[in-house]
């Protein structure tokens, strides 16, 4: 079962139980999900994105939503800190699970035995790799300090 086909049925699920918080998050990722769709339409794709892309959307989504969360927090408006981060619990439900710092170190350094990766140069390959290959289960931040640490050391 595709994302797109998950997202769809979870939504009707919510719809079912009158879970109003649940159906408006799915609906937002689904209006995100047809809104990217329109724009790979408009590049000659139309099939629509693919669920790596809706993946690095999710993450997108997951972010704006940690950001919101902290400036509601510092704001003084701590119902709206906890909607987002209940939204953020919705989200991630579609995800899969982030890897720990040692399985990031251990992919990176597989990825970078397998370009034959000398320094820094190289760095661009790696990181589009990992972004392709693991979207959603790897923090792209701290994957970059590890690639730089791999491929000075």
């Amino acid at each position: 079962m595709t994302l797109r086909d998950s997202i769809a049925d979870r939504t009707k699920l919510a719809m079912r139980e009158k879970d109003s918080l649940r159906l408006s998050t799915l609906r937002l990722m689904s209006a995100a999900i047809k809104d990217r769709d329109i724009a790979a339409r408009s590049e000659d794709r139309c099939e629509g994105i693919d669920d790596s892309e809706i993946m690095s959307l999710l993450v997108k989504m997951v972010k704006q939503r940690e950001e919101s969360a902290k400036t509601y927090a510092e704001n003084g408006r701590p119902e709206l800190a906890e909607r987002e981060r209940v939204e953020i619990e919705i989200v991630r439900e579609f995800m899969p699970t982030a890897l720990s710092e040692e399985e990031m170190s251990d992919v990176i350094a597989k990825i970078v035995e397998e370009t034959d990766a000398t320094g820094l140069k190289d760095m661009g390959k790696i990181m589009g790799r990992l972004k392709t290959e693991y979207a959603g289960r790897i923090d792209m931040g701290k994957a970059g300090a590890l690639v730089k640490g791999h491929l000075a050391g």
